[in-house]
């Protein structure tokens, strides 16, 4: 489960070192962060100081800009149909109840993300060119990740027949660009993000109840406590439950004897402790692993939703892990859609075969009530995890098909919005956001809710990573620089091949700074190779030092640079992303493609 993350930890290292420092005197006034020297400067030697480009290859790290805040919109009207043809003047951003200012605006839509194949075998010369071989169809490379996360700690075996039944009919949803995911709450079950409907549908054989107690009622527990009655007694000191399940045990233990009341007190407080120490060892099961498939899910390269199907539970005292739950999914841009995996629910006042109620008579009246509360509040946290994060909350409803079909599909359209904070503060907060359609009010909005603010001022170098690391992982087209990309490879045998990134840069939009004469600025170059599932298969960084002459730089803002990267892979399709950004003019530049290398 962590082959991607151990890769992406042993090759992604930050060393984005400047070999040439402009002198920081000649940096432009009122701008601190360019005026401030590297903090380990590269001894330049004579021979460097003659030249006027120099490249090397820099290990790649590949974190979110936190000056820019991306909110993803989708807009749907009264029938539930996404809404087009909206525009940046259509839209209202609010950052803590402020007004805000829509610095960008993207529309994006399945169509528009399709890669092109952008790769001409060595030897072969222009693929356009007479008698050159026709190009390799393009692939159905991924775009949209979908996590669906099965709770198979707390639901029934109906629920989970059910759910299993409901998602082999979702395939249909899926575009060719989706990738999905099987996962659940007690980690017994995985199936790692693929295309294969096939291996989706043997993973979810093996989705059947995993609890780690026995929560059959009324065969032989004494008193039978559940975790919502053991949370009053334990956690909230409700003096009823304690009595309650004080006369239960007197009913069980002691023939209902109530002389026996001193005995059963304690019997009752342990057998409420242990209950709850049970089921706070489930949640705190279920929360581990969904925060498993989100750290999972976060390292996919495009947009990211996390499908949540479970009868919900009750989270007693764990609060805090509920909530770092849904701060972890916002800062990670995921969405979480939760499913009430028991459909059209009324309350189920007396059990079913395998669980009946359990207690004496005498106490059944409370019993039911805490059963029938109990079933109730435990859809409080799919409720909470969808609205934390902008997702849905499918319930109610016996559909569970058309709720996964729901969840899965991708929107026809989608808004971005981007705005910089206004004054923001550095001090970690939570701010919420809230985007609403001027003179559209019946239109619904389904946007992420907030966002955490830094903790602290970012140096450039660190600036850098973190915007480079954002756009790689992204597959939103940026065009601050006029980039050109394409691809090249060769096999010097079957399994093996060499691909070749090439990267023209358009140097007229280029900002440089004078230092002793010479036009400054480090242009670095990200690449990142991921296969057809949306793993990370290799990548790498250089960076071009320029210490342009006027004529020199003249030159090249008449023919650009080309820079060229070189990886080891085997035969297959790979999603080709590649970020550029400058240090002087700190724009950005992404680009996709796509490579096919025959076996």
């Amino acid at each position: 489960m962590y082959s991607r993350l151990h890769l992406f930890a042993a090759f992604l290292i930050w060393t984005l070192a400047c070999a040439w420092t402009c002198a920081a005197q000649n940096a432009p006034e009122g701008n601190p962060a360019q005026s401030s020297p590297s903090p380990n400067p590269v001894p330049v030697t004579q021979e460097q100081k003659s030249a006027e480009v120099a490249t090397h290859d820099t290990p790649a790290t590949f974190k979110v800009r936190v000056n820019l805040v991306l909110v993803r919109v989708v807009v749907r009207d009264a029938q539930g149909n996404v809404v087009e043809n909206l525009h940046r003047e259509d839209f209202a951003l609010t950052d803590n109840r402020k007004a805000q200012v829509i610095s960008t605006f993207n529309v994006e839509t399945p169509a528009a993300k399709a890669m092109p194949v952008t790769t001409v075998e060595s030897g072969h010369g222009n693929a356009d060119a007479p008698g050159a071989p026709a190009a390799a169809p393009a692939p159905a490379m991924p775009q949209r990740f979908v996590s669906i996360l099965y709770d198979d700690v707390h639901m029934s075996l109906e629920d989970a027949v059910t759910a299993r039944d409901a998602t082999t009919r979702l395939f249909g949803a899926l575009a060719p660009t989706d990738r999905v995911g099987i996962y659940t709450t007690s980690g017994q079950t995985t199936q790692e993000f693929t295309s294969d409907q096939e291996a989706i549908r043997r993973t979810l054989n093996g989705i059947v109840p995993r609890s780690r107690f026995d929560h059959v009622s009324g065969a032989g527990d004494c008193p039978d406590i559940s975790y919502y009655q053991a949370d009053l007694i334990v956690n909230k000191n409700d003096q009823q439950a304690m009595d309650a399940a004080a006369l239960e045990t007197i009913d069980c233990a002691f023939n209902g004897d109530t002389s026996k009341l001193s005995l059963a007190v304690p019997i009752a407080a342990s057998a409420a402790q242990r209950s709850l120490t049970n089921g706070d060892s489930e949640s705190e099961l279920a929360y581990r692993h969904m925060e498993d498939a989100m750290r999972r899910l976060a390292g996919m390269p495009g947009q990211r939703v996390m499908v949540f199907v479970s009868p919900g539970f009750i989270i007693a005292q764990l609060f805090t892990e509920a909530s770092g739950i849904i701060d972890r999914a916002t800062r990670a841009n995921i969405v979480i859609d939760t499913i009430d995996a028991r459909g059209l629910y009324t309350p189920d006042v007396m059990g079913d075969i395998a669980n009946p109620p359990g207690g004496s008579a005498r106490v059944a009246g409370v019993k039911t009530l805490y059963r029938t509360t109990a079933q109730s509040a435990q859809s409080q946290i799919l409720d909470e995890f969808a609205a934390g994060t902008g997702g849905t909350y499918f319930h109610n409803r016996n559909d569970l098909d058309a709720g996964l079909r729901q969840a899965v599909a991708a929107p026809a359209v989608s808004y971005v919005l981007g705005f910089s904070p206004q004054n923001l503060k550095l001090n970690g907060s939570y701010h919420t956001l809230k985007v609403t359609l001027a003179g559209k009010q019946k239109y619904s909005v389904q946007a992420r809710r907030g966002y955490f603010a830094p903790r602290k001022a970012q140096d450039p170098v660190e600036t850098a990573k973190q915007e480079i690391q954002e756009a790689i992982f992204s597959q939103d087209e940026i065009g601050d620089l006029p980039v050109a990309l394409q691809t090249q490879f060769f096999k010097p045998e079957p399994s093996q091949a060499k691909l070749s990134v090439l990267a023209h840069l358009d140097l007229k939009s280029v900002r440089f700074r004078k230092a002793d004469g010479r036009n400054c600025n480090n242009i670095t170059l990200a690449t990142a190779i991921f296969d057809e599932n949306g793993n990370l298969v290799t990548g790498g960084e250089k960076i071009v030092e320029m210490r342009l002459l006027d004529g020199t730089r003249e030159r090249l803002e008449r023919s650009g640079i080309n820079v060229k990267s070189s990886f080891d892979v085997k035969p297959g399709s790979y999603l080709v992303r590649l970020v550029v950004r400058d240090a002087e003019g700190e724009q950005v530049a992404a680009k996709n493609g796509a490579v096919v290398i025959p076996n």
